[in-house]
């Protein structure tokens, strides 16, 4: 795996769901993401043979799932091999097109890109609005706590009484905030948590068991991975709808880097654990 400082890392995935919500209620009331498919419109899947590249649009500065790197300035990451992958599959050529996260989807919406790779959820709302590929990634909740804490911390409920820290904004905020009896401190950077935990300012926090994973990897700060406390999220190519022939090239795509070991290899280069399958 590529070394990537912890403190570039700003907690982004644990805003995901949070500020997607915020995104697609906002691109849904301009009308971007709910416009049918012109009558005989192509395919998107013939627009991108034709130009011979696939547009993908990625945040670009979320490690390690996409981030440009610091020695050859390549867009790299879990999701930028995925990318690679699924658009070789289909004979295309990758484009990469990086927006920030908060305008993302009303890209898509507007046609800036044929789909985004870059940690978007599958959840019943965004599916009003987007296809989605099948999932290419699986994580859920987890808790962080100092190595040396001998607590045992096996659910949330178990932190009554305690303080928690989590990404402000966060759906994980909002999972702690939903439990009475948890004192939450939200940050607005996963770094400024940890060290807090560190020094003993809060007992626990909660971030994503992906994340988790590489922030542990990449801190030197005396802490260890605790218990899986949540639902298990699925993640998905996303793209607009009315395009039939692309999404199934790419769920096609996707099945044959499953079963050839391409996707495990790629999550486990990146987190050490193949996640590209449902635990």
């Amino acid at each position: 795996m590529q070394s990537v400082s912890v403190n570039t890392i700003r907690g982004r995935r644990a805003l995901l769901p949070a500020t997607l919500g915020a995104a697609l209620a906002a691109a849904l009331g301009a009308g971007l993401l709910s416009a049918p498919m012109p009558a005989g419109a192509a395919d998107l899947l013939t627009t991108a043979k034709a130009r011979g590249t696939l547009r993908i649009g990625v945040e670009g500065s979320y490690p390690p799932f996409n981030f440009k790197d610091p020695k050859s300035g390549a867009l790299a990451g879990y999701d930028a091999d995925v990318a690679r992958l699924v658009a070789a599959r289909l004979g295309l050529k990758p484009e990469f097109v990086t927006t920030e996260w908060s305008a993302i989807l009303a890209g898509l919406g507007a046609g800036k890109y044929d789909l985004i790779v870059s940690q978007v959820g599958i959840t019943p709302r965004r599916q009003l609005a987007f296809d989605f590929s099948q999932p290419y990634i699986y994580s859920a909740p987890q808790l962080i706590v100092r190595r040396d804490d001998q607590s045992s911390y096996a659910s949330l409920n178990d932190l009554k009484g305690r303080k928690l820290g989590a990404g402000q904004g966060s759906v994980f905020e909002q999972q702690a905030r939903a439990v009475p009896g948890i004192e939450v401190k939200a940050y607005p950077a996963a770094t400024e948590t940890l060290q807090d935990l560190a020094f003993g300012r809060i007992d626990a926090a909660l971030n994503d068991s992906l994340m988790v994973a590489y922030l542990l990897k990449n801190s030197r700060l005396p802490l260890r991975a605790g218990a899986r406390v949540g639902a298990v999220e699925r993640m998905g190519i996303a793209l607009r709808k009315g395009n039939p022939q692309l999404l199934a090239a790419l769920d096609k795509a996707l099945l044959a880097a499953r079963a050839d070991g391409s996707l495990a290899r790629a999550s486990i280069k990146w987190f050490g654990i193949d996640a590209s399958r449902a635990p």
